[in-house]
């Protein structure tokens, strides 16, 4: 099992940035949110007053909660593998392909690796689940290929294959976490701190699989420490989730993308008002629930700019 229990009941806010003008030099702003039951046939009903939403510490005010469904349910999902990962995660395939596979038609997948500091994609977005597997293939299985795992991140975010702001954006990103550029656990590591703002800014929740790198720093106990822990703060901030079973490599892919698919099928949109000034920021973001039977995972931080302002990647 993971260190990082999965519980069955979890809420996730991913930062979604602002889309639309208020008065008063305020914005209009969204975030998509994942509201678990206790158990798969029970589902909470939630209403905006179940929420409470602080904008860099100040008290928004919430509109309303929009299930991400039917005419909502669009999403666009990046997989994101490591170059640098070792060549065993081929015995992954075949639970990376069923989680694809098993996608709704209202999910259109992206294959993409990290490669000297950015992200290729093997494929464009597509709703054909079989077209989009057919980019999956082995990493290079050699250290320090990616040169590191959050200049692909960022990289990711800024070129996002998509112009469509309006649809859901998420990716799992395959990787053990360390950054060869920084090698100790440093919280304002420079690269880490742009790869959050960076997919922030674009509104892209981040969903990551550890999984060991070549290289002798990712047979360490520091290395993979630090590892996870930069790569956690990734997850946190964009409200998504971090899989990992202690510090070696999973048995299975198959219980995270099962938790993982469930997460997908009940997400949400919140929308409130918060003051915006000129520019685009990234701010603190603090979400609470009130409601039984549920429990809330929130994003940590939230993009606050004007429309006009936000720029699509």
């Amino acid at each position: 099992m993971k260190i990082r229990e999965v519980v069955m009941v979890a809420l996730c806010v991913s930062a979604l940035g602002t889309v639309a003008p208020a008065q008063n030099g305020s914005v209009s702003s969204q975030s998509i949110v994942t509201v678990l039951g206790k158990n798969a046939e029970s589902q909470p009903k939630l209403n905006a007053t179940d929420f409470t939403v602080r904008v860099n510490g100040k008290t928004a005010e919430l509109n309303s909660v929009t299930p991400m469904r039917g005419d909502r349910a669009g999403l666009e999902l990046v997989i994101l593998i490591d170059s640098g990962a070792r060549e065993n995660l081929g015995g992954q395939f075949s639970e990376i392909e069923k989680f694809v596979l098993s996608l709704p038609p209202t999910t259109q997948v992206a294959i993409a690796y990290m490669q000297n500091g950015r992200a290729m994609f093997a494929t464009s977005f597509t709703a054909d689940k079989s077209a989009a597997l057919k980019g999956l293939h082995l990493p290079g299985g050699m250290a320090g290929t990616s040169a590191s795992p959050y200049f692909c991140i960022s990289d990711m975010a800024k070129h996002w294959p998509s112009s469509n702001r309006d649809t859901r954006r998420e990716a799992v990103v395959i990787t053990d976490g360390f950054d060869p550029y920084n090698a100790r656990f440093d919280p304002e590591d420079p690269y880490l701190q742009a790869a959050i703002n960076d997919a922030v800014k674009a509104r892209v929740v981040i969903n990551a699989i550890f999984w060991h790198n070549d290289g002798f720093a990712s047979r360490t106990f520091a290395g993979t420490n630090t590892g996870q822990n930069l790569m956690s703060m990734v997850t946190d901030a964009t409200g998504g989730y971090y899989y990992y079973e202690g510090f070696g490599n999973p048995v299975s892919f198959s219980p995270f993308f099962a938790d993982l698919e469930r997460r997908l099928d009940n997400q949400y949109e919140l929308s409130f008002v918060i003051p915006a000034k000129g520019e685009p920021e990234v701010v603190s973001l603090k979400v609470k629930l009130e409601a039984p039977n549920a429990k809330l995972t929130a994003a940590d931080r939230v993009l606050v700019a004007p429309r006009a302002a936000v720029a699509n990647p």
